[in-house]
């Protein structure tokens, strides 16, 4: 098919051509459908066989908005994502693998700045052929009409609601207008008609207590128990460390080290400890020794690969792991040992890295923190004696770690400045906490902010994280790295747009220092969370690969991911290769990596995806509470449409509208220039940065918005 002579064939053309026998045309199917799976060749018209690029065809991952449009996710590294329109989706659905024609290059004058010729702007495609269903499984609520049943998704990027016959299959229970069910869907070839389905599992009444969530599992296919044969083998795993196996690492449990987390975390895979030198610094970061209990091919070792990852949803935490090892023997516990591989970096006084040295080891946690707890300290805060619970009793932060705390800020703060200063991208968000009482009711909404105590961890993972990258990439071992490839100009470009909307002079995001320049710009302005979102939205998304390409984001060369083995796969496997350096056992087996490092991109856009939705549907849900109580909250105008106003509440991280119709004080007109509203009596404006306050119009839980009205 390389070959410049080549014409497109079907499969009986190319079986003539090979000069194989009918015994033989079995083969060529299985390969030429393996070569497909795998994105190398595509179907064209009369199923004939070419290779993508020469008929401008895109093999990828398709990415659904809820407007209906998409993005095809090239899987070809350095080829830019492809815009779908809605009308050309097809019958694809949002985490489909897919094939595209590219039929609409587009041009477009580049921005004067540049002062360059007209180039291709965002290329549009259509979909042709659907290699792989992500799922063939859809959540939603069954629902009633005159004439037939039909369900409506759960996720509002399905536009289409699904017929079924609630009686066809027997099920243990029948399922009733308004369940939640699962449905399997039947084959679907025309856009334009609706799909229809097979109801496979009655989750229960949409109402009840805690089906959201496990509407949420069935949507995403997560896990919900161990298969037996995992949780025998994690009941096999000894509780205490065996001499021998203690007798042979560094001994470190004389040394201060402890642990900072969030106030929930119930696993512990990362540890600290900070030393001023003559010279300068050292850091030890000691990381939860996972490989040495999770053995290649075990049980526990494939049920790991398989999840991926840990799921972290609002009310539950679907662990990598089983419980015993997750939150019991792998875990950094204080005043208990552990087995750990550290690794030790020497810094200049300016905190610039000198050298690194990787050990297996044995700790013994000195205290576990809280990030509030070490935010108290750093800030002097005056506050009650902090409480550190530990087995069996609750005593105070002793002062040697208090002392600690404040020493690892100062190299953690150097740390921070020079990364920044080497071009990385200040890109941290606050989140938003959902606390639930026992009912899984959300009762409060935490903001929580990336503050000191946060950056203190986050510094020294991250150069933990590229010692370790730097270690194995100069050993040439096979090895897993977490890549961020650079983003394409055409959404920079589409991003630079929406930013000069709201009156931001800006360069040329091309260049990292100019994006640095924005990020800086919008700190602390109403509109920043929106537009670092959507600055966001136009960069690739960050994943596992074999080839260190780098990270676009933090701008490291070398970057993998080593210090949570306990809920990430991708740090066993780089834990795995570390010991082969250091032992010189057997390789990871190099030729497996690239389906590992696919698969487990997957599983993290999965849990990424299902964590998002699962406190965005407790958002919803405290919303309408609110609502019933008309209970008020400040907001601040992120946009103004002809239809109305954006408006974002900044303690809470969600957005909605109030509609231009609810503005009953004054007539209002929209002014498309200065994109504000004026009142023709009162001449009264609502302009973007307004701040208001608002109460709650409407919740829609299907589309999963909310309108606000003035309080």
């Amino acid at each position: 098919m390389r070959s410049p002579r080549y014409q497109p064939m079907d499969k009986m053309a190319l079986s003539k051509k090979l000069g194989l026998s009918p015994d033989d045309r079995g083969v060529l199917r299985e390969v030429l459908r393996d070569l497909e799976e795998r994105g190398e060749i595509a179907r064209v018209r009369k199923d004939r066989y070419v290779l993508p690029e020469a008929a401008e065809l895109v093999t990828g991952i398709l990415q659904v908005h809820t407007s209906g449009s998409a993005h095809l996710i090239s899987e070809r590294p350095g080829q830019p994502d492809l815009y779908i329109a809605s009308e050309n989706t097809g019958t694809a659905m949002n985490g489909d693998r897919v094939v595209a024609r590219i039929e609409h290059p587009g041009l477009l004058e580049r921005d004067r700045f540049r002062r360059r010729a007209a180039e291709p702007e965002r290329r549009e495609g259509r979909i042709i052929r659907i290699l792989k269903r992500k799922s063939d499984t859809i959540v939603g609520t069954l629902q009633r009409s005159k004439k037939f049943h039909y369900v409506i998704p759960d996720d509002p990027r399905v536009i289409h609601d699904i017929y079924v016959h609630p009686g066809a299959t027997p099920l243990p229970q029948p399922p009733q207008v308004g369940d939640k069910v699962v449905v399997r869907l039947e084959e679907w070839k025309v856009r334009h008609i609706n799909p229809e389905g097979e109801i496979i599992e009655v989750l229960g009444p949409a109402s009840a207590p805690g089906i959201d969530m496990l509407s949420i599992i069935r949507k995403h296919q997560l896990p919900t128990v161990f298969p037996e044969t995992v949780l025998l083998e994690a009941s096999g795993v000894s509780e205490q460390p065996h001499p021998t196996e203690l007798a042979r690492r560094e001994d470190l449990r004389e040394a201060l080290i402890y642990t900072i987390d969030p106030d929930d975390a119930r696993d512990f895979d990362d540890a600290i400890q900070v030393e001023e030198t003559a010279s300068g610094w050292r850091l030890g970061v000691h990381i939860a020794d996972v490989s040495h209990y999770v053995t290649p091919g075990s049980a526990l070792d494939k049920e790991a690969f398989e999840r991926g990852n840990s799921v972290y949803l609002a009310d539950r935490v679907i662990p990598m792991l089983p419980e015993r090892l997750s939150n019991g023997i792998c875990s950094l516990k204080p005043n208990v040992d552990r087995l750990t591989r550290s690794v030790f970096i020497e810094f200049t006084k300016a905190g610039k890295m000198k050298g690194a040295r990787l050990s297996m080891s044995v700790i013994r946690s000195a205290a576990r923190l809280t990030y509030k707890q070490a935010f108290a300290i750093l800030t002097g805060e005056k506050s009650a004696p902090l409480p550190v619970t530990v087995p069996d009793r609750t005593e105070s932060i002793p002062q040697v770690v208090v002392e600690n705390i404040r020493l690892a800020w100062k190299l953690a703060s150097l740390l921070r400045k020079n990364r920044f200063a080497m071009g990385s991208l200040d890109l941290d968000f606050p989140e938003v906490k959902v606390w639930l009482d026992a009912k899984g009711t959300p009762v409060k909404l935490e903001k929580i902010e990336n503050d000191i105590s946060h950056q203190l961890i986050e510094e020294f993972m991250l150069v933990a994280n590229e010692a370790v990258g730097r270690e194995t990439r100069g050993h040439s071992a096979p090895s897993i790295y977490r890549v961020h490839e650079k983003p394409d100009e055409e959404k920079l470009g589409e991003f630079r747009l929406l930013v000069r909307n709201y009156e931001y002079r800006v360069g040329d995001l091309t260049q990292r220092s100019e994006v640095q320049r924005l990020l800086e710009t919008l700190r602390g302005k109403p509109e920043e969370y929106a537009l670092k979102i959507a600055f966001l939205r136009s960069l690739k998304r960050a994943v596992y690969a074999t080839t260190p390409i780098g990270h676009y984001g933090l701008a490291k060369v070398n970057y993998t991911h080593f210090t949570s083995p306990i809920r990430r796969y991708a740090d066993l496997v780089v834990h795995r290769v570390v010991e082969h350096l250091a032992e010189k056992k057997q390789k990871v087996a190099a030729a497996d990596l690239p389906a590992v490092a696919a698969h487990i991109s997957l599983t993290e856009r999965t849990a990424d995806d299902a964590e998002r939705e699962s406190v965005k549907l407790k958002k919803i849900e405290f919303f309408t509470q609110a609502a019933a109580r008309h209970d008020k909250f400040p907001a601040i105008v992120m946009d103004v449409r002809n239809y109305g106003l954006f408006v974002e509440l900044p303690d809470y991280l969600i957005s909605g509208l109030i509609h231009v119709s609810s503005l009953a004080d004054d007539f209002y007109t929209f002014d498309p220039v200065r994109l504000r509203f004026v009142g023709r009596r009162k001449r009264k404006q609502y302009v973007i940065g307004d701040k208001l306050n608002v109460t709650v119009a409407k919740v829609d839980v299907y589309k999963q918005q909310i309108d606000f009205e003035l309080a």
